[in-house]
């Protein structure tokens, strides 16, 4: 063994966390032998429900604001979405302690691609040399044209283009998502084979919509036979108008449907079980799995209906923000299940102290190791989390807090909402406008300024001007600035 752990660390775009809960109906073999070596977070969430804040919070630790990744990279201007070069990412780290390096797939972080700089000695991320060269190779020469056995498209107003929303295709997976793992698999060969430890990264563009699946999977799942959430007929009457308007645009949907889309997109999720298991059995024979830290999740969930709506961005419900995690490696608790609450971003100082390196002295983000170590011991000293977003392309604000059971969402262009997870997990009942519960409102608020004010959102401090009084306390509660 090297004399520090390897790290594998396995990535998807857009997965549900409650997707790898025992009795949800999305089969995941190799992701719940994961989970039997490993400790698997019941309560994690993403700090922006966007792919590249996300991402860039995952690798530098910290929330959107200090970053500089606003918006999704490739549909805004660059002083809208540009990473701030000078924040440290723990891939670099790494590095300089001497590890062996190499990313693989979905980058979507920023928008240089200069993987390079950012700590990545092997740059085989989608659309790259590495990559684009591998995928000749394995598909022959040319890409195949899909041909769909199932396919329902979003019909928006006249004048927007037509795009798949699910689909059933012809084209194996390894003819998809499989080039990634292929080429990773690859390079991992390579790594295996010397002394020094290694990091290696494969990022799937998948379940992201369209949800599109292989036959093959598909007919693992019979659409008639999933129970609907509650929430799928909300007609969001308290909730903020936004999101009712967004919801028109699949208020034709029928409830056969909906089902399918469901069964797409759980099945692809099986297709990427499959491929990441490819993955966890070449370490098992190789027999490096022992010596190496293997991290799966994702950057963000899916709505999938919840609340007649889909995607993601502009609604703050829990089947966005909250996201698989689950971590196995040396030292780590086996078979374990938490409630602890922790974020993407911290899994940042998290890595850096397993390996045994110094993590990033930053506000935004803990290490979550001692929940690794002793899961049952150490949920108490997690309970609490904050999430932020910025609009995309939209500009619109949100601010999410966590603390115990309760779930506070702060909109500043619309009224708040108020969930008690525990009595409502599928967020039905809005209770920000209720008088009775206006100490627990007036709490949570003072508790999101009390993140805003550690982590440097100025964003909202400086709101002193009379119309931006929207928050239902103001930041002098805790001890913030008025602004000048």
């Amino acid at each position: 063994m090297a004399d520090r752990p390897n790290i594998l660390f396995l990535m998807t775009d857009q997965m549900q966390g409650r997707v790898l809960e025992p009795d949800h109906p999305c089969r995941t073999p190799n992701l719940d032998r994961l989970a039997s070596m490993g400790v698997r977070f019941r309560r994690a969430y993403t700090p922006n429900a966007v792919c590249s804040p996300s991402r860039a919070s995952l690798m530098t630790g910290l929330l959107p604001h200090n970053h500089g990744v606003l918006e999704v990279i490739h549909c805004v201007d660059e002083d809208q979405s540009n990473i701030r070069r000078d924040k440290p990412h723990w891939a670099q780290r790494l590095v300089e302690a001497g590890y062996r390096t190499g990313y693989f797939g979905k980058w979507h972080v920023e928008r240089t691609g200069d993987l390079g700089f950012f700590g990545w000695q092997v740059d085989g991320s989608t659309g790259g040399k590495l990559h684009s060269s591998y995928k000749r190779r394995a598909l022959g020469g040319s890409e195949p044209e899909p041909r769909y056995f199932i396919v329902r498209y979003n019909e928006g107003p006249p004048g927007y283009r037509r795009t798949v929303h699910y689909g059933v295709v012809d084209i194996p997976p390894e003819k998809r998502m499989g080039i990634t793992t292929g080429l990773a698999l690859e390079y991992l060969e390579d790594f295996v084979k010397g002394s020094d430890p290694w990091c290696c990264f494969v990022s799937l563009n998948e379940p992201h919509d369209p949800f599109v699946a292989g036959r093959e999977a598909f007919e693992l799942y019979d659409p008639e036979s999933f129970e609907p959430p509650p929430n799928w007929y909300d007609d969001l009457s308290d909730r903020p108008g936004i999101y009712r308007k967004a919801g028109e645009l699949w208020a034709g949907m029928t409830e056969r449907e909906k089902r399918e889309a469901a069964a797409c997109y759980y099945a692809s999720i099986t297709e990427i079980d499959d491929q990441f298991g490819r993955i966890i059995e070449f370490l098992e024979e190789s027999g490096k799995l022992e010596d190496t830290i293997v991290v799966f999740t994702s950057d963000h969930g899916e709505l999938l209906g919840a609340h007649g709506l889909y995607c993601k961005n502009f609604s703050a419900f829990e089947e966005v923000y909250n996201i698989p995690l689950i971590i196995s490696g040396p030292g780590i608790a086996r078979g374990a299940v938490t409630e602890a609450r922790v974020g993407l971003h911290d899994i940042c100082p998290t890595l850096l102290e397993l390996v045994g390196l110094e993590p990033f002295d930053v506000p935004d983000s803990r290490s979550f190791a001692p929940v690794l170590r002793d899961p049952s011991g150490c949920e108490g000293d997690f309970t609490r989390g904050f999430a932020e977003y910025h609009g995309t392309r939209y500009k619109l604000t949100q601010r999410v807090v966590w603390d115990g059971p309760w779930k506070y969402v702060y909109n500043g262009f619309d009224y708040d909402e108020l969930y008690n997870l525990h009595e409502d997990p599928y967020e039905m009942a809005n209770l920000a406008r209720d008088p009775a519960y206006g100490d627990v409102v007036r709490r949570m608020a003072g508790l999101m300024w009390k993140f805003v004010r550690e982590t440097g959102d100025h964003a909202l401090f400086n709101s002193h001007y009379p119309i931006l009084r929207l928050a239902p306390v103001g930041p002098l509660e805790e001890g913030g600035e008025s602004g000048t």
